[in-house]
């Protein structure tokens, strides 16, 4: 894990698995990716802080969960 680049004009894009009814839902600015992090906060806190993840370890990890 990374700390988080600087987020607060971002736009945060929500995961493609939210149910849309205020549950369980993190959020991602894709805009940062360039930069070889991937930001990622928690939907209910939206001005709570943001976490970042190398982009490699972030996309092992969505490789891993979706897989069966």
């Amino acid at each position: 894990m990374s700390t988080a680049p600087d987020v607060a004009h971002a736009t945060w894009q929500k995961s493609t698995y939210s149910a849309g009814n205020s549950g369980q839902c993190l959020e991602w600015a894709p805009a940062y990716t360039s930069s070889g992090l991937v930001p990622i906060r928690d939907s209910k806190r939206p001005t709570g802080q943001a976490l970042a993840f190398p982009a490699s370890a972030w996309s092992s990890f969505i490789t891993s969960i979706k897989s069966p």
